[in-house]
């Protein structure tokens, strides 16, 4: 995929919001990536933009937490919030799909959209250093954007006994 959104990426979501609680796990200007179980992923050179998290009551794709990210303000580590979720971008770490919820209080513009495929693109161009320097083989990579509800039916509900993904991130 090009490293340049197409204008169907960008176009607005036909479908209208799906409402989700979002327990932020980085807030938006931190420099500490964590995982979904507090573990630090690694010390980033610069920061995120974005208060970035997931949704306590489903597992993603690669057997975490579904993640989620929100627009706006810097919301602490810690909080919980209902969100609304406009779209998803669906990211390929190591070579397993994990899909991120694109959560804003308003509908996304098309600049919105467009800066959060640049993001996951240039993130996935950088995980994939970091996985090489670790000697993680698999591809990486963001696949583009996709509507809210296909990625929250490709994610599954949470079980009472989940104890944590099961690979190390």
């Amino acid at each position: 995929m090009s490293g340049r959104p197409g204008p169907a990426e960008l176009a607005e979501a036909p479908q209208p919001p799906i409402e989700v609680t979002v327990v932020i796990e980085i807030p938006r200007g931190s420099f500490l990536k964590r995982g979904s179980t507090g573990h630090i992923d690694f010390v980033s050179p610069l920061p995120c933009p974005f208060n970035y998290g997931s949704v306590p009551t489903h597992i993603g794709l690669e057997g975490d937490l579904l993640d989620a990210v929100v627009l706006g303000p810097r919301i602490a580590a810690g909080t919980q919030v209902r969100a609304l979720a406009w779209g998803a971008v669906t990211l390929t770490d190591r070579g397993m799909s994990d899909d991120k919820l694109v959560c804003s209080a308003t509908p996304l513009s098309t600049e919105q959209r467009r800066d959060v495929l640049r993001f996951f693109r240039f993130y996935a161009r950088c995980k994939g250093w970091l996985n090489l320097w670790r000697r993680r083989p698999g591809r990486n990579a963001c696949e583009g954007w996709i509507e809210a509800e296909r990625a929250l039916a490709r994610a599954r509900p949470r079980s009472d006994d989940w104890i944590g993904p099961p690979v190390d991130f």
